[in-house]
């Protein structure tokens, strides 16, 4: 190869080198003769140079000679003094230039045909004869393409090609690339610039990197060779393996990287394809590739395999895969990139937003998790044409790895199985995730163990309950180890490392890093539930109410992108084993958990010990965390006590508003005016101030709400009001005979829910469409003189009521055959009583009638319902009975039949078998209608 310098080498070393190659006798430098002359005299002169200066120098040091004292000898002095400098600084020195630029005269430029090594790769493809694997790649590698052409699309080469793209390849617009290339041991390097350089688009730099090389020195004398400016060699001592190069890349000034493993020798038309496609609108934010890999898919027993394992088709592609004849020829996208990277330099920050899983492997993993989770950038394998090589990512198609032949050593498949699994199980939303979306009833979020423990009753009740789905995620690190959570669930450590759907850890602080910001955690807790919500996409995300602040604004975020409807619900803790029922409710029902407004209305006027009392009940019961307007509804003679009392009153549920009358308006008015709706979903609960109501009335309506009315598989329109109270006498009828539902349904269930004709006024919570029906009725009704109200409903005592609004509301939940829901427990137990105190019915001195307070007075209700219930939950709509004003059981159409009869309603219908229907925006009546 003759007599090649490397330009790290000082001259000094060369002429040391064939100085010593004299002294040894291994015989002549290759350089012409008068070169050598020129060296031997050159060599004369210095070591004639060396003699003169040792003599003066003998001198001059000698202990004998003071030259200070001997003025024959100052000669000598000066002489020794400015020759010491003169012959070492000077003299000496350009004799060594001289003779190393001499040396180097004689050496020709090195050419990159003269300095490169090519790589000889014997390489045969193995072909796979397994006919059962083949069919199953296929079909695998067809289902894919087949769901990717309906929901993101799956272009050919040439469709790619006519593409809009803001790169103007030929034009001003050309963009700018840098290629780096990480080179260890293999002779593939000139091959890999030779391509590069006869690139139909041409790059703007390419950075050549060895780190911790063995052929540091071979790599650079190559790059020396090439003589371009645009391409620069990097090297260090340390081994910055995988990650190292995607760090350079960092430091690019290019509008777009391209970075190459050793084995890839592009095809000539590799830059130009890559940029164009990356210019277009729809894969600008993207990172391209020529290689990629599909991850396992989820296998019979729900458990997922390792991305190495065969013969199975949940293990997933490798694409282009040779060995069983998968060739690209339609844009593809897969879970991570191999080999090769083509993205915008923007984008290659991302990599680092958290601390990789290990830095021994899985860049390429960590790349397209990273991309997805913070970026929405998919990663995707570019077609080729099959006919040209020059579009092919590696124009020799040998392939680093193929999966019939490729061995890989067993701890670095262990750790790559345990970096894919924790990115699935933190949002990584993977092929197979995109293709099978799963269907979950809840996702529970815990930040800390103890959150784990307040939430446990109700996860272990959603996996307890046949057809139920629910998971639990985690923070993990420092804030809730997953171990420390597993034994909090009383579950074994097991769940936090088998590849099963059960328990997620998100890790939070362990790969973002501990940081006093707010930020950090509040991005990983997003960015993971965000993708977690989308992979499983959960009626409802649960968790603790005074969860940390920026925890609960991430996950709000999280499940506000779910297009598929997922609620936040956000448990008080004394409250989560009181909802059991939860796990009850159909997933359909679950996502209006937050949907309803339930406001506490209260009438008052001059009985302040009892509205004490109300106060106190209602302060006392369990509120889950929602929002509970509360209003005071006062006529004008309001006393003095009761105003001091509603002023002074603290509600930390929602806000409190106080109503006055100015002119004495009575009952009727007081309670038909306190509440009306603001939208549909606004519901009105009146109160007399002499009811008291259980600590489980409001868990009793909005589970009720819920199971019969949020729940778009159940029909139940006739539903108006939901009772608190469980009525023990027939109070229509003349005789008021005493009933005791618990035994009238004993043959159906004796704590069954029931429906019932008959409106309840002592604690009730009332639709806004049936009220705002209510409020146009009674209007068309009310007059001063009761008896000229047409409506007579027969046999009912209700016909002689004057000042009442509930007879309106009877009249006409009776002619248009609307029910309320009723509460049925052991000794008529209820969520609200009757203290039947005096006022504007109870002892009054037009009223005939005596009561009793034993009839009235029901218990109040201080245990959890729910085991009490018919098989511990409510059951279904088609199951419930229903009463018609008389406590006399009859269907839901036959109770629309009798009001249809009557034909008393403020629209006059002729057949029988119609009954008024309104507006309910309004509650104007429209029309008469066939039930």
């Amino acid at each position: 190869m003759g007599l090649i310098r490397s330009p790290s080498m000082r001259s000094g070393d060369y002429l040391e080198g064939m100085l010593s190659d004299y002294v040894g006798g291994k015989g002549k430098p290759k350089v012409h003769k008068s070169a050598s002359a020129r060296l031997v005299t050159a060599l004369t002169c210095l070591q004639f140079a060396f003699a003169v200066y040792a003599t003066f120098l003998l001198y001059y040091m000698s202990p004998a000679v003071d030259l200070r004292t001997k003025p024959d000898f100052t000669w000598a002095t000066r002489i020794a003094k400015n020759w010491r400098q003169f012959i070492i600084t000077s003299h000496v020195l350009n004799h060594y230039q001289e003779a190393a630029s001499l040396v180097e005269a004689e050496i020709p430029p090195t050419t990159p045909s003269e300095i490169c090594e090519n790589e000889k790769i014997d390489f045969l493809q193995k072909k796979s004869n397994d006919a059962q694997m083949i069919k199953l790649k296929t079909e695998l590698y067809q289902e894919i393409l087949d769901f990717q052409s309906k929901s993101i699309g799956t272009e050919t080469l040439n469709e790619l090609m006519v593409m809009k793209s803001k790169w103007d390849l030929r034009g001003p617009n050309r963009p700018k690339v840098t290629v780096i290339l990480n080179h260890f041991k293999r002779k593939t390097l000139c091959a890999q610039l030779d391509s590069l350089l006869h690139q139909t688009l041409p790059f703007h730099h390419v950075w050549v990197l060895a780190f911790g090389s063995p052929n540091e020195l071979s790599l650079k004398r190559i790059v020396d060779s090439y003589n371009d400016s645009r391409i620069s060699f990097i090297s260090s001592s340390y081994d910055f393996k995988y990650y190292g190069r995607f760090q350079m890349a960092l430091q690019t000034e290019a509008d777009l990287v391209y970075i190459l493993d050793d084995d890839m020798i592009p095809g000539r038309k590799m830059l130009q394809i890559l940029s164009h496609v990356a210019g277009t609108e729809k894969y600008k934010n993207s990172v391209l590739g020529s290689i990629g890999r599909i991850l396992p898919f989820r296998q019979k027993d729900f458990t997922f395999p390792s991305y190495r394992k065969f013969r199975s088709k949940e293990a997933g592609l490798y694409l282009p895969d040779p060995a069983y004849d998968i060739t690209v020829k339609r844009i593809v996208q897969v879970d991570f990139l191999s080999s090769s990277w083509f993205l915008s330099a923007e984008l290659v920050k991302t990599l680092f937003i958290e601390t990789p899983f290990t830095f021994m492997t899985g860049e390429d993993l960590h790349l397209s998790y990273q991309l997805q989770k913070y970026r929405n950038a998919g990663s995707f394998v570019l077609p080729v044409d099959p006919n040209d090589k020059e579009t092919w990512g590696d124009s020799e198609h040998r392939l680093a790895y193929v999966s019939e032949t490729t061995v890989i050593f067993k701890d670095i498949v262990q750790v790559r199985d345990d970096q894919w699994w924790k990115a699935l199980s933190t949002g990584y939303i993977t092929q197979w995730a995109a293709m099978y979306p799963q269907k979950i009833d809840a996702l529970f979020y815990a930040h800390s163990v103890d959150e784990v423990r307040a939430l446990s009753p109700l996860l272990e009740k959603f996996r307890s309950t046949v057809g139920k789905k629910a998971y639990i995620v985690v923070s993990g690190g420092n804030f809730c180890p997953c171990e420390d959570a597993a034994r909090a669930l009383n579950w074994p450590k097991l769940v936090c490392k088998e590849r099963r759907f059960k328990i997620f850890d998100l890790a939070i602080g362990t790969l973002s890093g501990i940081s006093n910001s707010e930020v950090p955690v509040v991005q990983a807790v997003y960015s993971s539930m965000k993708g977690l919500v989308k992979i499983h996409n959960p009626s409802v995300v649960i968790t603790v109410s005074d969860i940390d602040t920026n925890v609960k604004k991430a996950l709000k975020m999280a499940t506000e992108t779910n297009s598929n409807g997922t609620t936040l619900v956000l448990l008080p803790k004394p409250s989560i084993s009181k909802v059991l029922w939860m796990a009850d409710l159909r997933s359909t029902a679950l996502p209006n958990w937050n949907r309803m407004r339930i406001s506490v209305n209260i009438i008052t006027q001059n009985r302040v010990h009892s509205l004490e009392r109300l106060l106190k009940s209602l302060s006392n019961a369990y509120y889950l965390g929602d929002e509970i307007p509360l209003s005071f509804n006062m006529d004008s003679r309001v006393d003095e006590a009761t105003l001091r009392l509603v002023s002074s009153f603290e509600w930390p549920h929602g806000p409190k508003t106080l109503r006055r009358r100015i002119i004495q308006g009575g009952l009727i008015r007081a309670v038909s005016e306190s509440w009306y709706p603001a939208s549909d979903d606004d519901y009105g609960l009146l109160l007399e101030d002499d009811i008291e109501v259980s600590p489980y009335y409001y868990l009793w309506i909005k589970y009720a709400l819920l199971a019969y009315h949020y729940d778009p598989q159940v029909s139940l329109p006739e539903i108006s009001s939901i009772s608190l109270y469980t009525p023990r006498l027939v109070e229509v009828v003349k005789e008021r005979p005493r009933w005791n539902p618990t035994e009238f349904f004993k043959r159906i269930h004796p704590n069954t829910p029931y429906l019932h004709q008959l409106p309840c006024s002592w604690g009730a919570v009332f639709f806004p469409k049936q009220w705002r029906e209510f409020y146009v009725y009674m209007n068309m009704r009310f007059t001063d003189d009761a008896k000229a109200n047409p409506v007579q409903i027969p046999k009912s005592r209700t016909n002689g009521w004057q000042a009442s609004w509930k007879k309106f509301l009877i009249d006409m939940m009776y002619l248009r055959g609307y029910v309320s829901l009723y509460p049925n427990f052991p000794n008529q137990a209820s969520f609200s009583t009757n203290h039947m105190e005096p006022g504007a019915h109870i002892s009054a001195k037009d009223n005939v009638v005596k009561h009793d307070k034993t009839d009235f007075e029901v218990p109040l209700l201080l245990e959890d319902f729910k085991p009490l219930l018919p098989n511990g939950k409510f059951p279904p709509a088609s199951k419930l009975p229903s009463l018609n004003l008389f406590n006399q059981p009859v269907s839901l159409k036959g109770l629309k039949a009798a009001g249809a009869k009557l034909g008393q309603d403020v629209l006059r219908c002729d057949n029988a078998t119609e009954i008024v229907t309104v507006d309910h925006q309004t509650g104007l009546p429209l029309r008469c209608s066939k039930f």
